[in-house]
């Protein structure tokens, strides 16, 4: 189980920076998007460097199925706190609803059914 919290801790670092490479530029639109290009990329480094451990870590604890689906799951939350509190977009009751049934994937991924 120590092996999972720690992969979750990582997942959820690299996917806070791998969303703002992907979606941190479009606050700032007036920046050329050459530049958006390089930063995105060199924040995207970070990422990398979270990402591969948690991935390593965590195939010794769960298959690569239950590591992808607990991936979406954590960027899709990162991302909607994202889009709320840096964009300032509307929280909605259907990306709420998303937001639920993408739990459920997670619950359903990882119950033992035996």
């Amino acid at each position: 189980m120590n092996g999972l919290w720690n992969t979750l801790i990582l997942l959820v670092g690299s996917n806070i920076f791998m969303t703002f490479a992907w979606y941190g530029h479009l606050k700032n639109k007036e920046l050329p998007l050459w530049k958006a290009v390089l930063m995105s990329w060199g924040i995207a480094f970070f990422e990398y460097l979270l990402m591969i451990p948690a991935n390593r870590l965590g195939y010794q604890v769960a298959s690569a199925s239950q590591l992808k689906i607990m991936q979406e799951a954590i960027t899709l939350v990162i991302f909607v706190g994202f889009a709320v509190l840096y964009l300032k977009e509307p929280l909605r009751w259907n990306m709420l609803v998303s937001l639920g049934l993408v739990g459920a994937a997670v619950f359903f991924a990882f119950h033992k059914w035996e």
